[in-house]
């Protein structure tokens, strides 16, 4: 058996285990439900991600790659095989930034906008199922505790 810090205890990490495999077994159901969502749509969790990242008003004008990749907290690797496909498919653009001429952005086509005004009830009507119970007190603590688990995971990755 391997040594554990003193306030650890066998209750303490089987309900750490708990906890993140309920969070491996809400992502696992984010992903199929989430799809179900938005099957008639054609689009993937995964574009769904990166749409809702786009449609945001404080990001009209667009996004760097490396601006998207932070937000979203994936690599840029990943993202550039889905961002080629959404281009093709019509629903981003990417263009030379007005700041930096040397750099680009991607954004929203006005087909992508629409595509996301249709999304729109659906999403709805999922975040409404997957919240039921939940006040709006409850969700902003959620917020906050997944929140906080994100940053700690992020920074114990980093040491």
């Amino acid at each position: 058996m391997t040594d554990l810090p003193d306030d650890q205890d066998a209750a303490s990490i089987e309900i750490a285990n708990r906890l993140f495999f309920r969070f491996f077994q809400a992502a696992n159901t984010l992903h199929t439900k989430g799809t179900q969502a938005l099957d008639e749509f054609g689009v993937t969790t995964q574009q769904w991600s990166v749409l809702g990242a786009l449609s945001r008003p404080q990001v009209k004008d667009g996004m760097s790659v490396g601006e998207l990749t932070r937000y979203l907290l994936v690599s840029r690797q990943n993202l550039s095989g889905l961002l080629t496909r959404l281009e093709r498919d019509g629903l981003i653009e990417r263009a030379t930034s007005t700041e930096d001429r040397r750099s680009r952005k991607v954004k929203l086509s006005a087909k992508g906008e629409e595509l996301w005004v249709a999304l729109a009830k659906p999403i709805h009507d999922f975040y409404d199922g997957a919240l039921k119970g939940f006040s709006f007190d409850d969700r902003l603590q959620f917020i906050h505790y997944v929140s906080l688990l994100q940053r700690n995971m992020a920074k114990h990755q980093n040491r």
